[in-house]
């Protein structure tokens, strides 16, 4: 008997696909519309309505029947507070992080569960091995779209359950693969958005919700030589909207933001992208997270990335505790930002990881 799997269908190219090539290789497919969000202008409640409509068209013309579901007070209490919270702090939260393991592979999960299905999947560039009673997350065949950075909190008991159909293909040929099969969303735009929230202006968004304070921009010496609109819009390495220019009896050389205080609600910048100020080797990561369930016994050969488009660079794993290490990387990173995501890897194995919490030189 075939077993049953629910597609998470977002009415985008890559979960069309997955959707098509597990259909072919003979699942019982059935997909999965997922409203996270409560829409409160026009033009995203029509965007919203657009992925359903696209959602719709590609089910029917698989011939698999689509359900939709309502998450938007799962996401609100469970994804947003939490990234609402994190700005408050001064820190830079990953949302899709938190939403992949709270949304799409806890709530979505359990849903298609109650919906008797063996399986869920998704459109993610991701490979899930299984040896023996281990399931590895490993890097998609496309190490440019890969996507296992924002599925390092996943667990065993989620990865036995999730299928990742597109893990062995390139981007080119996903599209191609919809090109094909005349789906219409074959050329559509990857979404780059905030998880379910859909692509605005960020800081008139943030500002619905946390209200701005304005501030002072101060060099690292303490001399004022500007004034920011809330030091939340600000994150770490950010060049452009700072609105400082050239400074008399400075170089010219551009300014970025090195820190944050949130006590002064002050805003510091330093001039040069590879002003020291920008470049650590330590980071002290806290909330780890195993894949496996434990750290990983051989600690050779271990790479990390702060951020999701960057290549691993090789660094070595200390222990202070069971949920904080130090991570030391060989080389300086730069733009090292509280909020966000360390992740590691050995070869093309996501290990896990963690939130950084600060870093040192």
């Amino acid at each position: 008997m075939s077993s049953k799997v629910i597609v998470g269908m977002s009415g985008g190219v890559d979960s069309s696909v997955a959707a098509y090539l597990l259909n072919k290789q003979g699942f019982i497919v059935e997909g999965l519309f997922m409203k996270n969000w409560e829409e409160d202008d026009d033009e995203e409640y029509c965007a919203a309505a657009a992925d359903l409509a696209d959602a719709q068209k590609i089910c029917l013309q698989l011939n698999i029947p689509l359900h939709t579901v309502n998450f938007s007070s799962e996401y609100w209490d469970r994804v947003f507070e939490h990234f609402l919270n994190e700005y408050k702090a001064g820190r830079t939260p990953n949302p899709d992080i938190i939403c992949n393991k709270e949304i799409k592979f806890r709530a979505f999960l359990n849903y298609a569960m109650n919906l008797k299905a063996d399986y869920i999947a998704t459109g993610h560039y991701a490979r899930c091995e299984f040896i023996g009673p281990t399931v590895l997350l490993k890097k998609s065949q496309d190490h440019i779209k890969d996507q296992t950075y924002f599925l390092h909190t996943l667990e065993k008991k989620q990865l036995e359950k999730v299928l990742f159909p597109l893990g062995e293909l390139e981007k080119y040929e996903v599209r191609s693969i919809a090109k094909e099969n005349n789906f219409i969303v074959h050329d559509k735009k990857d979404s780059t958005g905030i998880c379910f929230i859909g692509e605005r202006k960020f800081k008139d968004f943030l500002q619905t919700y946390i209200p701005a304070k304005c501030g002072e921009i101060l060099s690292l010496e303490g001399k004022q030589i500007g004034k920011h609109e809330g030091v939340m819009f600000y994150t770490i390495g950010q060049r452009q909207g700072l609105g400082i220019g050239g400074q008399q009896n400075l170089p010219e050389d551009p300014w970025y933001v090195v820190d944050k205080d949130i006590s002064t609600n002050s805003l510091y910048v330093a001039q040069g992208h590879d002003n020291e100020a920008l470049l650590h080797s330590k980071v002290i990561t806290h909330h780890v997270h195993w894949i496996a369930g434990h750290p990983p016994s051989n600690l050779e050969n271990i790479k990390a990335k702060i951020r999701y488009r960057q290549q691993e660079k090789p660094c070595q794993i200390c222990y202070a505790d069971d949920n904080t290490i130090l991570a030391i990387f060989d080389t300086p990173q730069w733009a090292v930002t509280p909020g966000q995501s360390i992740v590691f890897y050995q070869q093309d194995t996501c290990l896990g990881g963690g939130i950084i919490k600060d870093r040192q030189a």
